[in-house]
């Protein structure tokens, strides 16, 4: 900004990790006191729901009590007063049965619904702040509170850089991160991919490449499938000599350009490099096959294109015949 030379620079990506590593590190006592006190004021809660279930039923109990007096008093010719006072009985009973059940339940162990594991959360940590839900607004207030400030440095020498965090209460720690070298990063193109692209640049075009990659499984650093532009732009990036054409000197043919020389189908070539009849190269698996021009002229091969009508295969060796005589 005011056109000073910079001190220092480093990525933050890995150093945003190690000091959420050291947080969590520094917290974990503190949660393990957490979810104890979380557990004892759940166990807190549910002794008192207990106590309130039990009064509930105490004075369940008297008002049936009191509803079987008033029943026992009521002179019987009184039959609509009688039938009132025998359904307010009834009534009585059923919310002391009901509340017997309650009680029941609160008292037998896993009847209940399963109460939580309190003492899981400390080991919950990673879990709790990488989370969904937690905002990086929230993951900076928890910092603040417990950070004062932290003092980067750049080591060069060791190519490391130095972290120190003055925690709130006097307390310091220091962190040793490896800086990443230029151009390293998360979305790199694998060097599988690389290599091969070394390998076919000079015989293959980038069409070619880009098919024979996506055909081994090997997407770009970013995940997606090769084309002919992105393997041309990778090849300008790392100083890849391009696929000219007009170098070719004609030792080596694709297998298209082998089936016009012998004036056969892509299948027939194919087949006979399956059977071994014709020698072919690939750079890796999956990669288009690489055919010597003079192995065209092979007498396997000739012999092999000249009979017509019959399937092209390799004569086995040492093989007898199931049926002589035939």
């Amino acid at each position: 900004m005011f056109g000073l030379p910079r001190c220092f620079t480093f990525g933050g990506l890995r150093v945003d990790a190690a000091i959420a590593r050291e947080l969590l590190r520094a917290v974990e006592p503190m949660a393990i006191e957490a979810a104890v006190e979380a557990e004892r004021r759940y166990m807190e809660g549910r002794g008192e729901q207990q106590r309130i279930v039990e009064l509930e039923l105490q004075q369940a109990r008297y008002e049936a009590s009191l509803a079987e007096r008033r029943y026992a008093a009521c002179d019987p010719d009184n039959r609509l007063i009688a039938a009132q006072l025998e359904k307010s009985w009834e009534a009585a009973l059923r919310r002391v049965e009901a509340c017997q059940a309650r009680l029941e339940a609160a008292l037998t162990p896993g009847s209940a619904t399963a109460s939580p594991d309190f003492g899981g959360l400390a080991d919950d940590l990673d879990a709790a702040w990488n989370a969904p839900g937690v905002t990086m607004r929230a993951r900076q207030r928890l910092l603040r509170a417990l950070v004062i400030e932290i003092i980067a440095d750049v080591d060069e020498a060791a190519r490391e850089v130095l972290l120190t965090i003055h925690w709130r209460g006097g307390q310091h720690s220091q962190l040793r991160v490896r800086k990443p070298k230029s151009g390293e990063h998360g979305c790199r193109t694998p060097e599988e991919a690389l290599a091969v692209m070394r390998s076919m640049a000079t015989r293959w075009s980038d069409d070619d490449i880009a098919a024979s990659l996506n055909r081994m499984g090997m997407p770009t650093g970013q995940g997606k499938t090769w084309t002919a532009h992105r393997v041309s732009s990778l090849r300008r990036v790392h100083g890849i000599r391009a696929y000219r054409s007009a170098e070719k000197n004609g030792e080596w043919l694709t297998m298209s350009e082998a089936a016009s020389t012998l004036n056969v189908t892509h299948h027939r070539i194919r087949r006979l490099i399956k059977d071994g009849v014709l020698p072919a190269e690939q750079v890796v698996p999956g990669a288009p096959y690489q055919i010597r021009a003079s192995d065209l002229r092979g007498e396997r091969v000739i012999d092999a294109i000249a009979r017509t009508g019959r399937p092209c295969r390799a004569d086995p060796e040492n093989q007898l015949p199931m049926f002589p005589d035939t």
